[in-house]
């Protein structure tokens, strides 16, 4: 179908001179997902699409597909026959990264996922044939280890964002080579398990750090404490999920009074040894944060969301204001009677809110009436993240306009919708 869709139509007996041009010939950008990526693919969209300069071709096989159906070394070949992509995503082994790297020496960014054929001798290709590279992502790569970044500095590469998903043989000292490239401003090494304590050392010297994501790792509360020094003076968004280490004491480690925070974003899910005794930390440092993760936090209870509800960022800022998204779902300690501090005038910026399947239907309703500009995920949906809320069942969604409901409540519009929830509480 792709195919047919690039090449221009053809009509039996019709001459070469007449055969209409395809009508996307004059694309820029190109984003497929399909079941395999073929040679016969690639080739006819470098063919029929001279002005390419964004190419992203993801597969979801549901087995690994035989020669015929997969990309080969012969089609990694006729990538870039124009020279103009600037932006690549795919998939190839290690001689079909050398074989294109001649071509490509202008790329901008490239996305590797599903490299389990592609060693360090693929990747370290790519960081020296390829100057102008400022984004690399490599997801899932089994194989590549500290070496690709061995000489990096050596380089004259400006790497401005970095991720690094699944790559378990990477240690502390691939980081500390990687992160002697200053400009970092994202940093991902998500479900990089062998990261510890000493590459956030390393990682806390980065001044320009804007995003940092370690899920997963084998990170602590010490380990922490070494980004208040430094990369916690940049940060807009951090996130620590899954790191099982971690106790309520990191949060004060983060944030140091004396420190001067720009943290808007933090994700604190999956963390087994977080309690109430850490949000009410996080409390105390009144952080203007917009959005705030928790999900599937066992120790977080009724008494977190009375805290954040509390919570003033200054003197003269309204009760929970800063908020706009707060994902609680599957939080062992969160029962019904806590949605009486999400309704007004608490939380007044609060946009998104996951919470778990087994609260009262009517409890929701109530809270829909209440705020009906509020979004609500109740089945474990990632919020806020694009593509996420196919399935209209899993969400409460009311497709009013963006009314700032903060000026609502304090021009007095709605006062009487309190009243539903309160009852609802009485009648559970």
């Amino acid at each position: 179908m792709v195919t047919e869709l690039l090449s221009p139509p053809v009509v039996p007996y019709q001459s070469m001179e007449h055969i209409r041009p395809s009508i996307l010939q004059g694309l820029q950008k190109l984003c497929l997902s399909v079941d395999y990526i073929t040679d016969t693919m690639v080739c006819t969209i470098t063919k029929n699409l001279n002005c390419l300069t964004h190419l992203d071709l993801r597969d979801s096989p549901i087995m690994e597909p035989r020669l015929a159906f997969d990309l080969t070394n012969a089609g990694i070949q006729q990538i870039n026959l124009h020279g103009r992509l600037k932006h690549l995503s795919l998939r190839v082994n290690d001689l079909g990264i050398l074989l294109m790297a001649d071509r490509c020496s202008d790329m901008e960014s490239i996305c590797l996922c599903g490299f389990c054929q592609v060693t360090d001798t693929g990747f370290r290709t790519i960081l020296h044939s390829c100057a102008k590279i400022y984004k690399l992502r490599i997801y899932h790569g089994p194989h590549l280890t500290d070496l690709v970044f061995h000489d990096v500095a050596a380089t004259s590469l400006t790497l401005t964002h970095v991720s690094l998903r699944w790559c378990n043989l990477l240690t502390n000292h691939g980081v500390a080579r990687l992160v002697s490239n200053g400009n970092l401003s994202v940093l991902d090494l998500r479900d990089c398990r062998n990261i510890g304590d000493e590459a956030l050392r390393r990682i806390s010297n980065l001044s320009k750090l804007k995003a940092l994501l370690v899920d997963g790792s084998d990170v602590s509360d010490m380990g922490l404490s070494q980004l208040s020094k430094g990369a916690m003076s940049s940060l807009v968004s951090l996130s620590i999920r899954g790191c099982k280490r971690l106790t309520d004491n990191c949060i004060s480690f983060l944030f140091d009074e004396s420190s001067n925070c720009e943290l808007r974003e933090l994700d604190l899910s999956n963390i087994p040894n977080l309690s109430d005794a850490g949000v009410l930390l996080l409390a105390k440092r009144r952080i203007p944060l917009f959005e705030l993760r928790m999900r599937q936090c066992p120790l977080i209870s009724d008494t977190s969301i009375m805290v954040l509800a509390s919570m003033k960022v200054d003197e003269e800022g309204w009760y929970g204001s800063s908020l706009w998204l707060l994902d609680l779902y599957n939080c062992g300690g969160i029962t019904q009677l806590s949605f009486q501090w999400l309704k007004k005038p608490y939380f007044l910026r609060l946009r998104w809110l996951g919470v778990s399947s087994s609260v009262s239907r009517d409890v929701l309703d109530a809270l829909f009436r209440n705020r009906p500009f509020l979004h609500v995920a109740f089945r474990g949906e990632e919020l806020g993240t694009t593509g996420q809320w196919d399935n209209s069942d899993d969400l409460y969604m009311h497709d009013y306009d963006e009314v700032d409901e903060l000026e609502q409540w304090i021009e007095g519009e709605n006062e009487g919708d309190d009243e539903d929830i309160q009852e609802v509480e009485n009648n559970a």
